[in-house]
């Protein structure tokens, strides 16, 4: 019996690219080989080579890092398609070339919510955006509003896929008993865009009402020293837990009764969905968190999305901490919530669906 054919996947890493994300999805997708050019050897079931990256300034990161990567046109077109990070990233920029170059498919994964975003008008990244627009044969919307953004720049619907992202079920899983301790997790980047020093200042409001209430702060970012600080202070009730691998952030999870964080928008980032919220989702905690960007397409009712002010994020998290039978609802809701619309295992499959409709 002839096997069916293997669907070959190169995918181009952004100098700053985060692992366990868009590469891994790709690798668990059905009948597909990855071959991923990095500069560290990504998470998952994929083949790595080893990437450089011509880089002049560290300003920025991730989508906007003016970073190109350097091993990209001596590589052999021996794929099927070439995929890469947003629309406006020099990668993709470099990607299209190189797809239109050798005849190959191009897809673009994005979560771009902004028809507005400043760096489509900024040289270098006009370039990589205009290629990018006219060649990609696929661009994966990982939130409907990546989708409604793409619209609005011309992108035709037969281009577009919108595919939401996916949860380990088996490693993010509920505690087997609910916390019952006033636990508060912030699992995130501890950065200003996410909101560590509006959540410690909204922290101190709720030890001034419940004193044993714990804050507990997982990740690594420009506001550490705030948060080592905070920590410092036996008063403040912070515990600064630093980094960790996806286990680590599971039992983080497993072992707070409530998740948080306060994202702020930037002049070129507004929050487009959140990881950290599936996460904490799967493992069965309600969720308090400001409204930003479209954080609304995971953070869904009855979890709590109050305005950036210290006060109102405070009370949210009250009103969870003080009403064991309203968190453990809340919580089970996200969790079924998550299992219904987020299971890695459907995702996958829908993210090969979504190729192989580019490849008719």
């Amino acid at each position: 019996m002839s096997r069916a054919p293997v669907r070959r996947v190169l995918w181009a890493s952004l100098a700053d690219q985060r692992a366990r994300r868009e590469v891994f999805w790709l690798s668990r997708m059905p009948g597909t080989r990855v071959t991923a050019l990095a500069a560290e050897r990504p998470y998952g079931d994929l083949d790595w080579l080893p990437a450089t990256y011509r880089r002049p300034v560290r300003r920025f990161v991730e989508a906007g890092a003016l970073a190109w990567v350097n091993e990209l046109e001596a590589l052999p077109p021996a794929y099927d398609w070439c995929a890469s990070l947003e629309v406006c990233s020099l990668v993709t920029g470099q990607v299209a070339g190189y797809a239109r170059r050798h005849g190959l498919r191009q897809a673009v994964l994005t979560w771009e919510n902004d028809p507005r975003q400043p760096l489509y008008r900024l040289p270098p990244y006009r370039g990589a955006f205009r290629a990018a627009l006219e060649t990609a044969d696929l661009f994966v919307c990982l939130v409907r509003a990546a989708a409604d953004h793409l619209r609005v720049l011309g992108v035709a619907d037969d281009r577009i896929r919108v595919v939401h992202p996916g949860a380990d079920l088996d490693l993010l899983r509920p505690a087997e008993t609910p916390v019952d301790e006033p636990v508060v997790a912030y699992v995130s980047p501890v950065a200003a865009n996410k909101g560590v020093d509006r959540v410690l200042e909204a922290f101190a409001l709720v030890r001034g009402r419940l004193p044993e209430a714990r804050l507990r702060v997982l990740g690594r970012g420009p506001l550490e020293p705030l948060v080592r600080r905070a920590a410092a202070d036996p008063r403040s009730g912070v515990d600064y837990l630093g980094s960790g691998d996806a286990a680590r952030v599971a039992s983080v999870l497993r072992e707070a009764a409530v998740f948080v964080t306060a994202p702020r928008s930037t002049w070129k980032w507004t929050e487009q969905f959140g990881l950290a919220y599936l996460e904490a989702m799967a493992c069965g905690l309600p969720v308090v968190t400001t409204v930003c960007g479209t954080n609304d397409e995971i953070v869904v009712p009855p979890n709590e999305r109050v305005v950036d002010d210290a006060e109102a994020l405070a009370a949210a998290l009250l009103r969870l901490l003080e009403d064991a039978a309203r968190r453990r609802a809340v919580g089970a809701a996200n969790r079924r919530h998550v299992e219904t619309y987020h299971d890695m295992r459907t995702q996958v499959r829908r993210l090969g669906e979504a190729f192989a409709s580019g490849e008719r």
